[in-house]
């Protein structure tokens, strides 16, 4: 079966930065769609980014444009999501995603692979 594990949370101040890493391991012959969706405590999980196969394209969600980058490593199942600007509204677990071929690229039904979510908090 597919594995993701998510690394790279941690506390950090309103305006730092963290990178999150998405390794995938098990049966990875093929490349994935992945992304990146969030849950505050509290909150219903939301869309945060996703990146194609390809690389090619990316979709962000509106309150993290222009803050986070996301990205595909050089392995061909890894990703990573660079987070600048941080905010306190920022803070929740963050939980890699992976699809073949997502059914929907902003809806959490649309992955069928997820990582069990890395902690980020943003406070002062």
């Amino acid at each position: 079966q597919v594995q993701l594990v998510e690394s790279g949370g941690g506390l950090v101040q309103p305006g730092g930065s963290l990178r999150l890493s998405c390794a995938v391991s098990g049966r990875t012959f093929s490349t994935y769609a992945m992304g990146w969706f969030r849950q505050a405590p509290g909150k219903e999980r939301v869309f945060v980014a996703a990146i194609s196969r390809s690389g090619g394209y990316t979709y962000y969600a509106d309150s993290v444009k222009g803050r986070f980058t996301i990205s595909r490593g050089n392995a061909k199942n890894t990703g990573y999501l660079q987070m600048n600007g941080l905010k306190p509204e920022d803070t929740a677990v963050y939980y890699c995603v992976a699809d073949l071929s997502p059914s929907a690229t902003y809806s959490a039904s649309g992955y069928a692979y997820w990582g069990q979510g890395t902690q980020v908090t943003v406070s002062s």
